[in-house]
C-alpha cells in the first residue's frame, strides 16, 4: 500500500460538539484547527479516553509485516495525527501493551514524538494546563519481556512506568533498569492483568487524572470490560480493508465479546470531518 498524504493540513469541519465539561486553553493555531476541545472538570477519579483509528469495515490493523500500524488505518493522515498528538499533549499518562510497543519500537508516546511539526503548540498547552514535562509512558507486560534498551525506556526523555506481574519483574529485573524506568508489579490472573491494576499503577505513579489508551485492542478490550473507559476517539478512515482466510484482521477490541448479552453503548458526543475523515468521540456510561 502506498502512502496517501494530503498536501495541506485544513481546520476539522465541526459538526456536532459537545458542551460538558470546560474548554481547555489552546493555542491559536491549534484551536483554529481543531475548535473547542473539552473535557470534564479534575475529579478525584481518574478519567480514561481511548484513541484509535478504524476502517470503514472496523479493521485497526491490517496485520502485515510492515503495514501494522494506525497510519495504514488512517492513510497517514496529518489531521489525524495533529488529533493524536492534541490528545496526548493533554494527557497526564499514556497506555500502551507490549503489541503496540512492537509495532514501532523506536517511538516515544508524546505529542511531538507523533506530530513534530506542531511541538510548541502541544508544550504551549501542556504549559497552560499545568502539566510539566511529557505525559508518563505506561507499558502493560505480564511476562515483563521487554527490552529496556528501547529509547521509550533508555532515552530519558520520557518517563516510563512497566505495570507487569511479579514474575514479570524478575524477568526484568535481569537487565540494567534505567532510572526513569519504574516497575511496578500487581497481582495478576493466569498472567493476565487487570485493567483496574494498570490504572493504579498509573494514579501511583502520575499526579494527574487524564490517563489515554492507545492500546493495542487485548488492552482495550479489558478496559471495557470493566467499565473503565470514559470516552472513546475514533477517526473513521475511508478505507475497506477487507478479511481474507490468510490474515486475521485486528478490530478495535479483542478478546472480549460484549453484544448480544451484554453490549456496550456509546453516546456521540462529538463529531468533526476532516475531508473524508470523521473524528468521533463517544461517551460511556
Amino acid at each position: 500500500m502506498s502512502r496517501h498524504v494530503f498536501p495541506t493540513l485544513a481546520p476539522l469541519v465541526t459538526l456536532h460538539e459537545t458542551k460538558r465539561g470546560r474548554a481547555l486553553p489552546l493555542p491559536p493555531r491549534l484551536a483554529r484547527l481543531y475548535g473547542r476541545l473539552r473535557m470534564p472538570p479534575a475529579h478525584t477519579r481518574p478519567h480514561v479516553i481511548s484513541n484509535f483509528a478504524t476502517t470503514l469495515d472496523g479493521v485497526v490493523s491490517l496485520n502485515v509485516k510492515g503495514h501494522k500500524s494506525g497510519g495504514d488505518i488512517s492513510g497517514f493522515s496529518a489531521q489525524d495525527r495533529m488529533v493524536m498528538g492534541l490528545l496526548r499533549s493533554v494527557a497526564d499518562a499514556v497506555v500502551i501493551g507490549t503489541g503496540t510497543l512492537a509495532v514501532d519500537r523506536n517511538h516515544l508516546w508524546t505529542a511531538e514524538d507523533i506530530f513534530p511539526r506542531f511541538a510548541d503548540e502541544y508544550h504551549r498547552l501542556r504549559a497552560a494546563l499545568g502539566k510539566r514535562g511529557p505525559p508518563l509512558n505506561s507499558v502493560v507486560s505480564g511476562s515483563g519481556r521487554l527490552d529496556l534498551r528501547l529509547p521509550i525506556f533508555s532515552s530519558g526523555k520520557v518517563p516510563a512506568l512497566i505495570v507487569t506481574t511479579a514474575a514479570g519483574e524478575k524477568e526484568l529485573r535481569r537487565q540494567n533498569v534505567p532510572d526513569s524506568v519504574e516497575i511496578r508489579a500487581v497481582r495478576s490472573s493466569g498472567g493476565a492483568i487487570r485493567a483496574r491494576s494498570v490504572v493504579d499503577a498509573v494514579c501511583r505513579a502520575s499526579a494527574g487524572k487524564l490517563i489515554l489508551v492507545e492500546g493495542g485492542p487485548q488492552l482495550l478490550g479489558a478496559f471495557y470490560a470493566e467499565r473503565l473507559l470514559d470516552e472513546q476517539f475514533l477517526t473513521l478512515s475511508p478505507q475497506l480493508a477487507g478479511r481474507g482466510a490468510d490474515v486475521e484482521r485486528i478490530s478495535l477490541v479483542m478478546g472480549q465479546a460484549f453484544a448480544p448479552r451484554h453490549p456496550l453503548w456509546g453516546t456521540l458526543a462529538d463529531l468533526r470531518r476532516g475531508r473524508s475523515h470523521l473524528f468521533l468521540r463517544y461517551a460511556f456510561p
